[in-house]
């Protein structure tokens, strides 16, 4: 694992093969290898980068409190500490709301964008409540209190019952969160913008894409993005949940080929 000093904190990151580059951000509260897949097949015709948030996987959390803007400029201090100017940008889930806070950022060095299983809109004010009450468990308990609860809800059906591998995985990537970590990523995500209104505004090749399972961002939210953004595309991939990355790789690494 390389790492680098970027906006005030140290980043863990993998950097494989050689091309245009596509850099990959996670979902939460797991990691880089969540990307495993994706940097084993896409590395082959592309320059693939992944890398953990700030204070998740390998990454130091560093100064100041965690938020999606934060989180969009540690991308842009990477990108230039790897002397990238331009990137495809792929983010899953809480990866797609800092891919959208790094379009209203930093949009010019943006190629193409892909969203995963992810929402344009911000929480309701119960959704809200509910990051802020598990903000608080973490911080009194640990990571333990979220493991058993959030695996059924970021996996689907299918998986649950057949891919026990993805399920083992998941659960590791979340007991290894570190918890003061997953706080301030609940709290961050909690007081994101709404990007409604900045969907119109997306004027680069968009692919969206979305587990039929899955549960926490559901395709009638991708198809709000597909239908905000315009010239976009949707790619729906069925029997996978929330991380259709790791529930079903080949069709997820398939659509990206088909869209780069």
């Amino acid at each position: 694992m390389n790492k680098i000093k970027a906006n005030n904190t140290e980043i863990a990151y993998r950097d494989r093969g050689e091309g245009k580059a596509i850099i990959f951000l996670h979902a939460f509260p797991l990691s880089q290898i969540m990307w495993d897949d994706q940097i084993d097949q896409l590395s082959t015709s592309h320059r693939v980068i992944t890398f953990d948030w700030r204070g998740f996987g390998d990454s130091r959390l560093g100064d100041g409190i965690a938020s999606l803007d934060l989180f969009a400029d540690d991308l842009a201090a990477l990108m230039d500490g790897l002397s990238i100017q331009k990137a495809t940008i792929c983010g899953l889930s809480m990866g797609g709301y800092a891919a959208l806070a790094f379009f209203r950022r930093h949009g010019h060095r943006i190629e193409k964008l892909i969203l995963a299983d992810t929402k344009a809109t911000t929480d309701t004010e119960e959704g809200r409540r509910g990051r802020f009450e598990t903000a608080e468990a973490v911080r009194l308990h640990g990571v333990e209190v979220i493991v058993e609860t959030m695996i059924p809800r970021l996996v689907g059906e299918t998986s649950l019952k057949n891919r026990h591998h993805v399920c083992d995985k998941v659960r590791s990537m979340i007991k290894s969160a570190d918890p003061e970590t997953v706080a301030q990523a609940l709290i961050a995500m909690a007081g994101r913008s709404d990007s409604s209104e900045l969907l119109a505004k997306i004027n680069i090749p968009t692919l969206i894409i979305v587990g039929s399972e899955d549960k926490l961002t559901p395709p009638v939210e991708a198809e709000f993005i597909r239908q905000g953004i315009p010239n976009s595309q949707i790619f729906i991939i069925n029997g996978a949940g929330h991380l259709p990355n790791m529930e079903s790789p080949a069709d997820f690494n398939l659509a990206i080929e088909n869209f780069l």
